[in-house]
């Protein structure tokens, strides 16, 4: 049987926008992330950046990135996505580019400030966009596939940055010479902010802000979906309506919030830190740390899209993000027990990473669930920009453990308690629990 115009505009959007968008999101987590594997040759040119100021540098991307979040989904809800997200992307490819120019520290904390605020905006701004063009029963899935793109951008980067990393290290280090008075880690930080740039003027172009703005759309597959999207949207209104202030007041939201703050610095602390832990456990070089820290987030891809198909199969949202995140603490808090055996130590951050990304689907379809309008593109900024606070506490603190230390067990440990504390508020909360009606 042929599929209708909803079926058929749905499957439209699904290819249309979830490729550009996730191409996207692979750039911008590249940019935002690449700074773990540029400090390990950094640190040769530049003797000042260590552990300490790799984590405050780190996480300072996460102050800035704070500053405008919820003007950026509330300008994505009443302006216009495209408009904004194309600023977005050539701000953030020039300031990422810039990283490359760095000779202090305070040179350093300042792009990277610099970076967040260029990039704040672009994630909820998303979120808040694919519910102007999926229905509830699509959503989760539709985040999934955005949200793979930080795994593959973790798949795809390593070996593309090692070559260029190798740039610095001159013949005798089986690498290149510098080259245009460069050395390899300022060529990688301009490889990857100038495609930004170029995306930018794709969204521009390619991205239509709502279905009626989609030329591909014949009139009856538009009509058809914003008459799903509507009919959703008064469904919820009917049950709850909400203003912006009752919003951000709203336990729920709030709790949120909290709960992605903690997950976030687990997520990031582990992330800036991974590459110096195998190189510190097990003295590795730089193009064995590229090829193993490729195997987390290609676990985490499958994850992601597993668990985002099975909460809309189920229509249950809750104990899709809490039983990863469990599993991603129970894995971490086993990973410094394994050194010295580096299968097992991979293999526990493999399963961690794939906690930390696998709950995010169900996670973010959770404020969609009892908001609507202005009050669920607000929250859904509030939520993202104080949970990336974490963003800053995690690297931070991470660091400056090792530093008073002289081991990474102590950070492990302080990301798994905020990992759980995560799960525990999901689970409490009792939002998105299974839909009594059958899967459909």
């Amino acid at each position: 049987m042929a599929p209708n115009a909803l079926d058929r505009a749905r499957r439209k959007a699904y290819l249309r926008l979830l490729p550009l968008l996730g191409v996207c999101y692979m750039v911008a987590y590249v940019d935002r992330t690449n700074v773990a594997l540029a400090k390990l040759t950094m640190a040769r040119d530049l003797p000042a950046f260590n552990s300490e100021v790799l984590g405050l540098g780190a996480g300072l991307f996460f102050l800035g990135y704070f500053l405008l979040e919820i003007p950026g989904s509330l300008l994505v809800e009443r302006w216009s996505a495209r408009h904004w997200i194309c600023r977005i992307m050539i701000t953030w490819g020039f300031t990422a580019a810039a990283t490359a120019l760095v000779r202090t520290p305070a040179q350093f904390y300042a792009v990277r400030f610099l970076l967040g605020l260029a990039e704040a905006g672009f994630f909820p701004g998303v979120i808040v966009f694919l519910t102007h063009w999926f229905p509830g029963r699509d959503r989760a899935r539709a985040l999934a596939w955005f949200l793979i793109a930080t795994p593959v951008a973790q798949i795809i980067s390593p070996k593309i940055s090692n070559a260029l990393l190798q740039i610095n290290s001159g013949p005798a280090a089986g690498g290149m010479t510098a080259e245009a008075g460069l050395h390899g880690w300022q060529w990688m930080y301009i490889f990857w902010g100038l495609p930004a740039v170029v995306l930018g003027l794709a969204v521009w172009y390619f991205l239509p802000d709502r279905p009626r703005d989609a030329r591909w759309l014949s009139p009856d597959e538009c009509a058809a979906l914003e008459e799903e999207l509507a009919a959703e949207k008064a469904g919820r209104a009917g049950r709850l309506r909400m203003t912006l202030r009752q919003a951000f007041a709203n336990p729920k939201v709030l709790l949120l919030a909290c709960a992605y703050f903690c997950s976030t610095t687990g997520t990031y602390g582990i992330e800036f830190f991974l590459p110096s832990i195998l190189q510190r456990w097990y003295s590795l070089k730089l193009d064995a740390i590229t090829w193993l820290v490729i195997l987390p987030p290609a676990l985490a891809l499958v994850g992601q899209l597993f668990t985002g198909w099975n909460s809309d199969r189920t229509k249950e949202r809750c104990l899709h993000a809490v039983v990863p995140m469990i599993l991603a603490v129970l894995a971490l808090g086993l990973a410094p027990f394994t050194q010295g055996h580096l299968p097992l130590t991979i293999v526990c951050f493999m399963v961690a990473f794939t906690g930390l990304k696998s709950y995010q689907p169900a996670f973010w379809s959770l404020p969609t669930l009892f908001l609507t309008d202005t009050a669920a593109a607000g929250s859904i900024g509030l939520i993202n920009s104080i949970g990336n606070l974490g963003g800053f506490l995690g690297p931070t603190l991470f660091g400056r453990i090792d530093k008073l230390t002289g081991s990474f067990v102590g950070g492990i440990y302080f990301i798994c308690g905020a990992m759980a504390i995560c799960a525990t508020i999901i689970l409490s909360l009792q939002v998105g629990r299974r839909d009594p009606r059958p899967p459909t």
